[in-house]
C-alpha cells in the first residue's frame, strides 16, 4: 500500500528560485548623471561659474589692454581658453574623487558593481566638459572681437582648423590629467596641490639643471603643450606632447584605475 502525501489546505507552493535579469544602467545614463554631478556640489558649481567669468575677463582684456592689431578671433580665442585649460582640471579631479571625499562609494558601487564603468562615465563626462567650455569660449570670442571690429580692432575671423584642434585637443588632455591625479589620489586637497606642484617643480628643474634640458624637452608637458595654441605645430611637437602626455595622463591614470578598481568600500 502507498502512502500519498497530500499537502495541507491553504498551503502555498514555492516556485523554484529564478535568476533575477539584472539590467545594467546604461553607459549614457551613467554620463549623464556624472555631468550633473560637476554642478551639483557647491565647489563644481563655483568652479563652473568662476570659468565662465575668467573667459568673460580675457575677452575685456584683450579689448582695452592689446594693440588693435592683435585683436583677431584666433586671439580671443587662445587667450580665452587660458583660464579654463587651469581650472577645468580641478573640476576632473573633483569628479574623480567625489565618491571617497562625499562618502558615496558605497551607495555608487552598489548600484554600479562594474566600477570601471564609473570610472568611464567620469572620463567621458570630462571629455564632454571640455568640448562644451571650448565651445562657450569660441562664443564669447565671437562676441568680444564683434565688439573689436565696432571699436577699431582689426577683428578678422580666420583661424586654421589645425589650431581649433589644437586647442581642443590641449583641453581634453589636461581635464583627464586632472582627472588621472583624482583617480590616483582619491583624495581632493592632495590630488589638486600635487597637480599643480609637481609639473611646476619638474618645469623648474628642468630650466635649471643643465642635464634635465633633454628630458624636459620631452618629459614636461607645461612646456610641450605650448605649441599647442600657435599654428603649424609639427610632427615633431606633436610627438614630444604625446610622449607628456603617457608620462602624466595614461601612466597615472591607468594606476589610479587599477586603484579605484581594487580599493575596499569602508
Amino acid at each position: 500500500m502507498t502512502a500519498v502525501q497530500q499537502a495541507p489546505a491553504g498551503a502555498v507552493s514555492v516556485a523554484p528560485e529564478r535568476d533575477v535579469d539584472r539590467t545594467e544602467i546604461p553607459l549614457w545614463r551613467l554620463v549623464l548623471v556624472e555631468l550633473r554631478k560637476l554642478a551639483d556640489t557647491r565647489s563644481g558649481l563655483w568652479l563652473l561659474i568662476v570659468i565662465g567669468l575668467a573667459a568673460a575677463g580675457t575677452a575685456a582684456i584683450m579689448l582695452f589692454a592689446v594693440p588693435d592689431a592683435e585683436q583677431t578671433f584666433q586671439g580671443f580665442l587662445s587667450f580665452g581658453l587660458v583660464p579654463a585649460s587651469v581650472l577645468l582640471p580641478v573640476l576632473g579631479i573633483l569628479s574623480m574623487t567625489s565618491e571617497w571625499s562625499q562618502r558615496t562609494a558605497l551607495t555608487t558601487f552598489t548600484l554600479v558593481p562594474r566600477r570601471g564603468r564609473v570610472v568611464a562615465a567620469k572620463l567621458i563626462a570630462a571629455v564632454l566638459i571640455a568640448i562644451a567650455t571650448t565651445a562657450a569660449a569660441a562664443a564669447l570670442s565671437a562676441a568680444g572681437n564683434l565688439i573689436a571690429i565696432g571699436t577699431g580692432g582689426d577683428g578678422a575671423w580666420h583661424i586654421e582648423a589645425a589650431l581649433v584642434g589644437q586647442l581642443l585637443v590641449n583641453q581634453i588632455v589636461f581635464v583627464l590629467m586632472g582627472s588621472a591625479f583624482g583617480a590616483l589620489l582619491m583624495n581632493s586637497p592632495l590630488a589638486i596641490v600635487l597637480y599643480f606642484a609637481i609639473p611646476t617643480v619638474w618645469t623648474v628643474l628642468g630650466e635649471m639643471v643643465k642635464w634635465l634640458h633633454t628630458a624636459a624637452g620631452w618629459v614636461d608637458i607645461n612646456m610641450t603643450s605650448v605649441p599647442l595654441s600657435e599654428p603649424g605645430m609639427t610632427g615633431e611637437q606633436w610627438v614630444r606632447f604625446g610622449v607628456a602626455a603617457l608620462v602624466w595622463v595614461a601612466l597615472p591614470l591607468a594606476l589610479g584605475t587599477v586603484r579605484v578598481l581594487r580599493r575596499e568600500v569602508s
